[in-house]
């Protein structure tokens, strides 16, 4: 996530007010934005009076700017250094033909320059260019408080935030991703709509397991791909006791497999495994899956496609991998403690003590010799974001469920990927989780992300949501 954010720049103005007021927010933008490691296109000092958004033209010259950036531009950032001119801040934005989220910001005023050549009112002039947008039909995003400098932490925060909201949007209206074999029949759980998502802008690309297969038994031990993945595998994990004919097996699927996203420009994939693979291939592709969503390209097992959008929505917030994961089992008998767990294709950054291993659930139906490639290792204690991406048929939309927790470094003697998980008020949440008819699988990310899912999700994509506390 080390790409350079760029963000349209508005700075409201007010003819009446002090023209130096925009001077200096000019000055504290650039520095900020310096700082931050953000691009600003904005009007030069030159192009408008002092390069502020007052009046019609100067609306039209700011739309012709950000037109001319539309590719860079994810979101933009209104500043507000005096009561500002809303009507010339909605029309920017309603003339740029961007649909990217807004951040409006005001500065305070300060008790001792209250006089006429020093006050800015901008606590005023945000709620009127807020009422604005909405009268536009603009979607936008508040600062945590009313009015703040940008030099704020607090601000700079909201700011922080704002950048990954215009990440998760940007990332969700074009995500691409495969769909490799048929839902396993016991799981009725992971069906989904791919017709609401395509009008959401997600887009599935579907392939029959057969051909992956088909395509990765035709290579042999000696490829140089198969002996480049084979190298990859090795430095990314232990093998522990996996077999050197079961690494070339898992070797050739981790070629067939980056080709096919390769091939179609997938962001995520959802790979049927339960259990066609194991019977008709002989392994588990969970250290591939594992692979590509350390790398940033997340994969779920059981064809779960609206699971593995949850995994990227979340990887765009936090800019880390995200993990697929079952709600389990109790944890003894804490009633906000859970145990999280999966056969074994978590990222490598949730399993500091990875090895390839088996699966043993698995393998009491289809042998556990053909079960290896799937991942051992324990997550450690750290910040929990968790939820849920849901296609609702029934009612034609998109439906989240978000919240933030702790894993923890409680005891747990089991084996595959395992996680203990606090959450405040888990029972009431395992309520709304199966009263509203979402799936066994949500999605952890080591991070503290849900505001930024919420706004980015409920606001901007229009989902319904529901954010446990």
């Amino acid at each position: 996530m080390s790409n350079k954010a760029t963000l349209g720049v508005i700075i409201g103005n007010r003819d009446f007010f002090p023209d130096r007021l925009v001077s200096e927010a000019r000055a504290d933008i650039i520095a900020l934005f310096t700082q931050l490691n953000i691009n600003a296109i904005m009007l030069g000092d030159t192009e408008s009076k002092l390069g502020g958004v007052e009046t019609f033209k100067d609306a039209q010259k700011c739309a012709d700017l950000f037109k001319k950036h539309r590719e860079e531009i994810t979101g933009i950032m209104v500043f507000l250094p005096n009561f500002g001119d809303e009507k010339g801040v909605a029309d920017t934005i309603k003339l740029s033909g961007l649909n990217v989220p807004v951040l409006i910001q005001a500065y305070p005023d300060d008790l001792n320059k209250l006089d006429v050549a020093r006050r800015r009112d901008s606590w005023c002039g945000k709620i009127s260019v807020c009422n604005n947008l909405y009268q536009y039909g603009i979607k936008y995003t508040l600062t945590d408080d009313h009015v703040t400098h940008p030099s704020d932490p607090q601000f700079i925060a909201n700011l922080k935030d704002f950048v990954a909201i215009c990440r998760v949007v940007k990332g969700l209206r074009s995500v691409r991703i495969g769909a490799i074999g048929a839902r396993p029949g016991a799981f009725n759980t992971v069906r989904y709509s791919e017709k609401i998502l395509q009008r959401n802008g997600i887009t599935v690309t579907t392939a029959d397991l057969s051909e992956i297969l088909g395509k990765a038994d035709k290579l042999t031990a000696e490829h140089p791909e198969v002996q480049a993945h084979l190298n990859k595998i090795n430095a990314y994990a232990p093998k522990g006791l996996t077999p050197d004919d079961a690494m070339i097996q898992i070797a050739k699927l981790d070629v067939v497999l980056n080709q096919f996203m390769d091939e179609h420009a997938l962001d995520a994939t959802a790979i049927q495994c339960w259990t066609s693979l194991q019977q008709n291939y002989g392994c588990n592709v969970c250290t591939s899956m594992s692979i590509m969503s350390e790398n940033m390209l997340p994969s779920a097992c059981e064809v779960d496609v609206t699971g593995t959008l949850t995994m990227y929505a979340m990887q765009l917030a936090s800019g880390s991998p995200s993990a697929l994961v079952d709600w389990n089992n109790n944890y003894a008998d804490d009633p906000n403690k859970c145990v999280l767990f999966h056969c074994g294709n978590w990222a490598k950054s949730f399993l500091p003590d990875i090895q390839i291993s088996t699966a043993p659930i698995l393998g009491t139906t289809v042998g556990v010799e053909n079960t290896y490639g799937a991942l051992d290792g324990r997550t450690p204690a750290s910040p929990l974001t968790y939820g849920r991406i849901s296609t609702d048929d029934p009612k034609g939309i998109i439906k989240v469920y978000l919240g933030e927790g702790e894993l923890t470094d409680d005891a747990l003697n089991t084996f595959g990927n395992r996680a203990v998980a606090e959450i405040p008020d888990l029972q009431s949440l395992m309520q709304y989780v199966c009263r509203n008819g979402f799936e066994h699988h949500v999605v952890m990310n080591a991070s503290k992300t849900a505001g930024i899912l919420k706004e980015a999700l409920g606001n901007y994509m229009g989902w319904e949501i529901y954010e446990h506390k």
